[in-house]
């Protein structure tokens, strides 16, 4: 029978066995290779992937102990060598860990890799979580958007775009936003389950408003719905739907 403090360790981590073949490259060369990946939930927004030491077919250079975790233990730091291109720092394992499943296991720093994929299909940003799910639905709901008492968006055809753990966003065609307020930024960020978003500022009276709306042009397959559509945040605009003002939902990106 485990101890409390072991009940305690193993709450701030959550593992789980993945059914998926994942690899993972650096410099055009292959650095791993396994069927029996593990989903380590470090933080609870997204999973990372921990790869048994076996399938790991670069060579890993000891570099010293690393930082100390208070679920995971003590932690060595390596570094990746593969075909004369090395990744300082990029690998970490737990050798000695009070968590038993991660003894046997490496974690490849995801950014310090080139490409990683899951079976056949390349995989950005960080590991899907088999508990995200997004549905994509067409409505005749009317939506409008407001920035500092100005109109900037209104449609009655937005998809509603669902996706676990997070509030529905709408995404609006551009013919209902008022693009004429809209400055596109250098912003871009990534998500694994939608692509490649582009941002816009939004001007509003005499202020500009940073990165206020964003859009993807070239979703990934399972958010292709959405291809081009404008969303606003939620939490930094005045939404109302069907007439009703929508409370802005308290997020990390509040």
């Amino acid at each position: 029978m485990g101890t409390s403090q072991d009940s305690a360790q193993r709450t701030r981590v959550r593992i789980e066995q993945s059914g998926k073949r994942v690899r993972a490259y650096l410099g055009g060369n292959l650095v791993a290779d396994t069927k029996a990946p593990s989903l380590v939930w470090e933080v609870p927004y997204y999973p990372t992937y921990y790869i048994p030491v076996d399938d790991v077919r670069a060579e890993l250079v000891e570099n010293g102990p690393g930082e100390r975790s208070p679920s995971r233990g003590e932690s060595t730091v390596y570094t990746v060598k593969v075909d004369g291109t090395e990744a300082p720092g990029a690998a970490v394992r737990y050798a000695d860990s009070p968590l038993e499943e991660l003894r046997g296991l490496v974690r490849l720093t995801w950014d310090a890799m080139d490409a990683w994929f899951e079976e056949d299909e390349e995989v950005f940003v960080h590991p899907r979580s088999p508990y995200t799910r997004i549905d994509i639905l067409p409505s005749s709901r009317h939506i409008r958007v407001e920035v500092a008492g100005v109109t900037v968006a209104e449609s009655s055809s937005p998809r509603l775009l669902f996706e676990t753990g997070l509030p529905v966003r709408y995404y609006l065609p551009k013919t209902h936003v008022r693009m004429d307020l809209l400055e596109h930024t250098d912003t871009v960020t990534g998500c694994p389950y939608k692509g490649t978003a582009e941002y816009w500022s939004v001007r509003a009276g005499n202020d500009v408003h940073p990165d206020l709306a964003w859009s993807y042009p070239l979703p990934l397959e399972e958010s292709r719905k959405v291809a081009g559509l404008v969303c606003f945040y939620s939490e930094k605009v005045d939404i109302f739907v069907d007439g009703v003002q929508q409370e802005r939902p308290k997020t990390k990106f509040a």
